[in-house]
C-alpha cells in the first residue's frame, strides 16, 4: 500500500471514476467469495476493502457531498467540510487501531402510548 501521507493530489482532482471500479471490484469478489462458502477468503477480503484507500475517498465524498444531510452538523459540531478536509478526514480513516470515544448511557422516563418505560440512550462525551 502506498504511503497515504505523502500523496499530494487534490480532492476535486481524484480519480472518483477508477475509485468506484475499484470498490465495485472488491464487494463483487466478497459476494462470490461468500455465495461460495469461504470465509476466510471473504474476511481478507472485508479487511482489505476497509483499508483501501478508494473505498475510503469515497465514503468520506458519500458523507460529506452526496448526502442529503451533508449540511447537516454531526457530532464534532463541524456542519460542512472543505476539500482539504476532505482529503484529511480520508487519511485519518486509516488508522483502524485508534480506540473509539467513551460513551455514557443516559436512561430518560418515556412515554410511548402503553404507559412509561425507562429508555436507554448513548451520549458520546
Amino acid at each position: 500500500m502506498a504511503d497515504v501521507e505523502k500523496r499530494t493530489e487534490d480532492w476535486p482532482t481524484l480519480d472518483w471514476k477508477t475509485y468506484r471500479k475499484n470498490v465495485g471490484r472488491l464487494q463483487q469478489r466478497i459476494y462470490r467469495a461468500a455465495s461460495r462458502g469461504d470465509r476466510r477468503r471473504v474476511r481478507s477480503l472485508q479487511r482489505l476493502l476497509l483499508r483501501s484507500w478508494s473505498a475510503r475517498c469515497l465514503a468520506v465524498r458519500q458523507v460529506s457531498q452526496d448526502n442529503r444531510g451533508k449540511k447537516t452538523a454531526g457530532v464534532d459540531g463541524v456542519a460542512s467540510l472543505t476539500p482539504p478536509q476532505r482529503l484529511k478526514l480520508a487519511r485519518q480513516l486509516a488508522d483502524l487501531k485508534r480506540t473509539p470515544d467513551p460513551v455514557r448511557r443516559v436512561y430518560r422516563n418515556v412515554s410511548r402510548g402503553f404507559g412509561h418505560r425507562w429508555q436507554e440512550f448513548s451520549v458520546v462525551r
